[in-house]
């Protein structure tokens, strides 16, 4: 069950577990022609640090749009492989595990199985087990499912790393945003300082987000890159309000917004 809320847009539940409607079969005709008449999608892919978070909270705000945060949902994977003491290499069992699992996301809170969950899926333990999660091929394909279904009932900004390649490859708006690597370890370093946590550098930040976007890149299976028709925005020195104005001027000249 995936529960999305915002302030324009009424609260509405889909089921990620309900097998006959998130089918191969139905994945590939019903949504596609659900997509058709009813869906909007706006996608924010690019790596850690870029600004995807924040962007697509506050665009998703604007538009009265859901927000899927979708590293936070293998994050969440993550964690209850953690917790359960699956083994992040038996793939199959991780897979059966993401099917089973209740993640909503609610407010800028993510939530498994009805627990906040918000800041627990970001400590650094959990991201080092969130690498071989998101790598399993089987998991990647029932987050897409559940992704998929998700789309079926709300409008949404989607923020990953193949949500425009993958996911969502026919969404009316793709956006990579994209940043220097100083400039996203600087960012990343500057939110940990502020939550609190300053038991990395700057440097070991840089050098552990340097690790992380070669495996992304390298991925076999929803690799981190640009969509062929996604609009690229460089996030150096521009603030959060401008990257916004920016893609929200995008999506008027597309049609997907009401003014």
């Amino acid at each position: 069950m995936v529960e999305c809320m915002n302030r324009k847009e009424p609260t509405m539940l889909v089921s990620l577990l309900t097998k006959k409607l998130l089918s191969t079969h139905c994945v590939a005709t019903s949504w596609s022609i659900w997509r058709l008449f009813f869906v909007r999608i706006i996608t924010l892919d690019g790596p850690a640090g870029a600004g995807k978070s924040s962007t697509a909270r506050l665009l998703a705000d604007r538009l009265g749009w859901c927000h899927m945060d979708t590293g936070a949902m293998y994050r969440a994977v993550a964690l209850a492989a953690l917790k359960r003491d699956v083994p992040l290499e038996n793939e199959n069992e991780l897979a059966e595990l993401a099917a089973s699992l209740d993640i909503q996301f609610a407010h800028d809170s993510v939530f498994l199985n009805g627990k906040n969950v918000s800041a627990e899926i970001r400590v650094d333990h959990v991201t080092t087990a969130t690498r071989s999660v998101a790598d399993a091929p089987s998991v990647r394909e029932e987050m897409k499912k559940m992704q998929r279904g998700l789309s079926k009932k709300f409008n949404l900004v989607t923020e990953g790393r193949d949500q425009g390649t993958v996911v969502f490859p026919h969404a009316e708006l793709k956006i990579y945003l994209d940043a220097s690597p100083s400039a996203r370890a600087a960012r990343r370093y500057h939110e940990r300082v502020e939550q609190g946590d300053k038991s990395r550098s700057m440097n070991e930040i840089l050098h552990s987000q340097i690790e992380r976007d070669q495996g992304d890149r390298e991925r076999p299976v929803g690799a981190m890159e640009a969509a062929k028709d996604a609009i690229i925005i460089n996030t150096d020195g521009l603030s959060l309000e401008k990257v916004v104005e920016q893609v929200l001027g995008l999506a008027h000249d597309r049609g997907l917004t009401s003014d």
